[in-house]
């Protein structure tokens, strides 16, 4: 702890992010970055806790607390302070293959648990890590790091996503000859498609990172659905080992009246498209321009999608949200350590209050129908307002209030509402055993399946969740299946 008092004596202090207006004229990340000597100030700020509960990793009520993939976050904060960029690059890498993603995308639970947090603003702890590894790619300190030998085993990767790329990682590290199959044209995954430019660069943030997994050994094969282009009895005898990877994409639909109108699209449909169409500088073929814009449903997606449409030149944007406004600070029922569940603006919704006045958010409302013209197009949302309580049979939900029916006009409507669970043609053809949310079962910790050889990690086994928990459970299954091959395992 370079200075014991620096939580007092600096303030939080982020980076600017570019002009919301301005930057809807592209699809740039959308952040600046603190010169180094307001870094080393904000590094300061980390006390270097008796007990650091940042990078416990842990789960109160449901939700994460601390780093799952347990970063020495007061380490490399000390390190930062003291000038040691180098050093705290070191310390970052240990726990986190790819801290240019988290430091990008991770909405920072470390930050929701940081002690300063207590009784003020906490330490910047995410804006410290993308820093890190930012300047790391600039000094030219990342570089390609293969394997001194290799064990003569072959392990298959079964999607490029964040737990495939983590796996990838670590089991060719170990010295396993490992390939990546993917189904799309590029590998990434849900950080190549499922996230829009404008929080991550594909080109020089996602490829950079693959590139130099290319240089390390690791093999890419996209174009390729395993069980439909290649049989999976083929690739189980084949490769000594297997690690499914697949996230969860099977999107949870609204089947209310209408719903067979055109111009309703799944968000990850709209989002995926979209990013094609810019890597590939064509016009994205689901098209806000010129349309009202309905969003069902918050979370990240909703706002890449509040974003997304806005860059598109839409008319109107409104995102609809069936919970309640959260509060402005913790509710007495979301104490720390937990996740604030507190209201804020993400970088989708400034831009909607700047360029037309308000956050697009409606909250405490649902659709009940859709309605079209006569040529099958959609043209406006009913929806009505709704309060949480328990009906007539004791159930809580959210139940309708009469008289608050409004119509919203709407050319185009995105459904941004979660996932079910993983597609299942791919474990239909492998007759893998699943649990009854239809994941892959297989214990977190152990990740391995009914298959002999065949482990699971991230959304396909565990669900939705975060972009860290994936590179938790991808690192957690390397080292299982490396174990399996080899009889123990180093990894961590």
């Amino acid at each position: 702890m370079g200075k014991p008092t620096g939580f007092i004596d600096y303030q939080r202090e982020l980076p600017t992010d570019r002009d919301p207006i301005s930057r809807l004229g592209d699809w740039k990340e959308i952040h600046n970055h603190l010169p180094e000597a307001k870094l080393k100030e904000q590094g300061a700020r980390c006390m270097d806790c008796g007990v650091p509960f940042c990078h416990t990793g842990t789960l109160i009520s449901g939700m994460a607390s601390g780093c799952p993939i347990n970063n020495l976050i007061p380490e490399w904060n000390d390190l930062i302070y003291r000038g040691l960029w180098k050093e705290a690059l070191e310390r970052l890498h240990k726990t986190n293959n790819f801290p240019e993603f988290t430091g990008r995308v991770c909405p920072a639970p470390c930050e929701g648990s940081c002690t300063v947090g207590i009784s003020g603003p906490p330490v910047t702890i995410k804006n410290i890590e993308v820093s890190i590894i930012d300047k790391g790619w600039e000094e030219g300190w990342v570089t390609p790091q293969a394997p001194a030998k290799r064990t003569g085993k072959k392990v298959a990767i079964i999607g490029s996503g964040p737990a495939g790329l983590s796996a990838a990682a670590q089991l060719n590290k170990a010295g396993h000859t490992v390939t990546v199959f993917e189904r799309a044209d590029r590998p990434g995954g849900l950080l190549m498609y499922g996230i829009p430019n404008m929080k991550l660069d594909k080109n020089e943030v996602v490829l950079r990172r693959i590139k130099l997994l290319e240089d390390e050994g690791v093999k890419f094969v996209c174009n390729t659905t395993v069980g439909k282009d290649l049989p999976s009895d083929k690739l189980l005898k084949e490769y000594d080992a297997t690690v499914i990877c697949t996230g969860a994409t099977k999107p949870r639909d609204l089947p209310i009246p209408g719903r067979e109108l055109k111009g309703i699209h799944v968000a990850m449909d709209f989002l995926t498209t979209n990013t094609k169409a810019v890597l590939d500088g064509a016009e994205a073929p689901i098209n806000a321009k010129g349309k009202n814009v309905v969003i069902i449903g918050g979370g990240d997606t909703g706002t890449d999608c509040v974003g997304t449409s806005l860059r598109h030149g839409c008319t109107s944007v409104t995102q609809l949200e069936i919970m309640a406004k959260p509060p402005l600070s913790r509710a007495a029922g979301n104490p720390w350590p937990e996740w604030p569940k507190t209201y804020k603006m993400d970088y989708g919704q400034e831009e909607a209050a700047a360029k037309f006045g308000d956050d697009p958010r409606v909250y405490l409302t649902t659709a009940t129908h859709f309605e079209g013209d006569e040529n099958g197009n959609v043209t406006a949302v009913h929806v009505v307002n709704v309060e949480w309580k328990k009906d007539d049979k004791g159930n809580f939900g959210p139940q309708k209030i009469p008289g608050t029916e409004k119509v919203l006009p709407a050319q185009l409507v995105l459904l941004a509402m979660g996932f079910l669970g993983p597609e299942q043609p791919l474990l239909d053809s492998l007759n893998i055993e699943r649990d009854p949310r239809t994941n892959v079962k297989a214990e977190h910790g152990k990740f391995t399946t009914s298959l002999p050889g065949v482990f699971a990690a991230g959304d396909c086994r565990r669900g939705q969740s975060l972009v860290v928990w994936a590179f938790n459970e991808g690192r957690g299954a390397a080292r299982e299946c490396d174990r399996y091959l080899m009889g123990s395992s180093d990894l961590p």
